[in-house]
C-alpha cells in the first residue's frame, strides 16, 4: 500500500478563471505532474498527448509511462496508483471500528441480499465499469458504488433529480463533460457516465487520499466533508469526521463498505444468507497502515529527503493561489514563525516570481488545520493589508 504525502493535505482547488497558462505552470505531486490549462478564449482545444488524460475540463493528468508494481490485497488485485479499498477484516484500517463493521455488514446482507442479488449478474455492465476504472487505474470495488447509487439502473432518479448509473446531478454532470439537456442525457449511458465517474472519483481520491473519504465527498459534496473534517479537528479520517457528515451521507458510506465487502468476499451467501455460526475472523487480513508505507515507497521524495519521515508526518499541506503573509499566518495559527519559514523553504522563490493564479502547497503543522481552514479568508484579506 502506497502511502502519499497529500494523505494529510486539503488541496484548496482554483477557480477556472484563475487557472495558469497550459504550458507554463505544472505542479508534480508524488509520481503525477498536473498541468493547468490555459482559459483564455480561443484556448479551449488542446491536443492530448500519450500518457495525458482529462481529469476536469481545466485540468490535465500527466501519468509516468512506468507505473510502480501492482499491490495485490486480500484474493484480489488493484491499482498501483491508488491505495486499495479497506474492506471488512483489514484490521489494519478499520482497528476497533472493524467490529461495528461487521454488525452493520451482518445487518446489510439480511436486509439487502436480495437487492444485491438481482444486481449480481449483469455482467455486461459490471465489465463495462470494469475496464473503464482500470484505464483510470481506480480499484474494481470502486464498481459497488454504482450497485448503491442506482442498484445499475440507467432510468434511476432520486427525489432531488439524480440520474442514472451513477447519479449525476444535472450541473455535476456538465462539469464533467456528460451532455444534458431536453434531446440527451448522458446520466444513462453507461460507457459515458462512467467516464464521468472515473473522472470526479480520480479528483476526490487525489484531493482526499481515502476511498472512505472519496466516497463521502461523492455523496455530500467536496465542501460539506471539508467542513466535518474541519469540525474534527483537521483529521483527514473518516471515522473522525463521521459525526459530523449528514446522515445520508454516513449510512452511504457504511453501504458501500458492506457491498463492496460482500460482493467481494461473501457472495455464496447473498442468496443463502450468513449462516449463524459464521466466523467472521476468517475474513480477517493484515494490510500496513496507511503511514507505514511512506518510510519504504517515499524514501526518494523531496520532503522526507529534507525533513524525513516524522518531521513529514507533521504537516498538512494547503494549496494557494495567492500569496499569504507568514507572520500573519502564524499569528492566527499561534505557531512558530521560524516552523512556517523552516518548512516552506522554497515560499519566497514562489513570492518573488509570482504571477496570477499560480499555486503553492504551503506547509503548515497537521494540528493547525482545522484553525486555518476556519480563518482561511481572513489570513488572506490580511496578507493583501500587508507585505508578503
Amino acid at each position: 500500500m502506497q502511502w502519499k504525502l497529500k494523505y494529510y493535505a486539503i488541496l484548496f482547488l482554483l477557480p477556472s478563471s484563475v487557472m495558469a497558462q497550459k504550458n507554463a505552470n505544472k505542479i508534480t505531486t508524488d509520481n503525477r505532474q498536473i498541468a493547468l490549462l490555459d482559459e483564455t478564449p480561443g484556448n479551449d482545444q488542446i491536443t492530448l498527448q500519450p500518457g495525458m488524460k482529462v481529469v476536469t475540463p481545466d485540468t490535465l493528468l500527466i501519468r509516468p509511462k512506468k507505473r510502480p508494481a501492482t499491490v495485490a490485497i486480500a484474493a484480489d488485485t488493484t491499482s498501483a496508483a491508488y491505495k486499495p479499498v479497506p474492506l471488512i477484516g483489514q484490521l489494519s484500517y478499520y482497528g476497533s471500528n472493524n467490529d461495528y463493521m461487521i454488525n452493520y455488514c451482518a445487518s446489510y446482507i439480511n436486509n439487502f441480499g436480495r437487492r444485491l442479488a438481482s444486481v449480481r449478474n449483469k455482467e455486461e455492465i459490471f465489465q463495462t465499469i470494469e475496464g473503464i476504472l482500470k484505464e483510470h487505474h481506480i480499484p474494481k470495488e470502486l464498481e459497488y458504488l454504482a450497485v448503491i447509487e442506482s442498484a445499475l439502473r440507467s432510468d434511476a432518479r432520486s427525489p432531488v433529480g439524480a440520474v442514472g448509473y451513477w447519479q449525476f446531478m444535472a450541473a455535476t454532470a456538465r462539469h464533467w463533460g456528460l451532455v444534458v439537456n431536453r434531446h440527451r442525457d448522458d446520466r444513462k449511458n453507461l460507457y459515458r457516465s462512467t467516464e464521468a465517474a472515473a473522472k470526479y472519483l480520480t479528483y476526490l481520491n487525489d484531493r482526499y487520499d481515502d476511498w472512505l473519504l472519496t466516497v463521502a465527498a461523492y455523496n455530500c459534496g467536496a465542501g460539506r466533508l471539508d467542513q466535518a473534517i474541519s469540525r474534527a479537528g483537521g483529521e483527514v479520517d473518516f471515522w473522525a469526521a463521521k459525526k459530523y457528515l449528514p446522515k445520508e451521507t454516513q449510512n452511504h458510506v457504511l453501504a458501500f463498505i458492506a457491498t463492496a465487502t460482500i460482493m467481494e468476499r461473501l457472495d455464496k451467501y447473498i442468496d443463502s444468507g450468513l449462516p449463524d455460526n459464521f466466523d467472521w475472523a476468517s475474513l480477517n487480513y493484515s494490510g500496513a497502515l496507511p503511514n507505514a508505507k511512506a518510510q519504504e515507497n517515499n524514501a526518494d521524495h523531496p520532503l522526507i529527503k529534507r525533513f524525513g519521515v516524522e518531521e513529514v508526518k507533521k504537516m498538512a499541506l494547503v494549496r494557494i493561489n495567492k500569496p499569504l503573509n507568514l507572520e500573519v499566518l502564524s499569528s492566527v495559527l499561534q505557531t512558530s514563525s521560524r516552523i512556517l519559514g523552516l518548512w516552506n523553504y522554497d515560499y519566497y522563490d514562489y513570492v518573488a516570481n509570482y504571477l496570477s493564479g499560480e499555486t503553492y502547497n504551503l506547509r503548515i503543522p497537521k494540528d493547525k488545520l482545522g484553525v486555518f481552514l476556519a480563518n482561511k479568508s481572513y489570513i488572506q484579506s490580511a496578507s493583501d493589508k500587508a507585505a508578503y
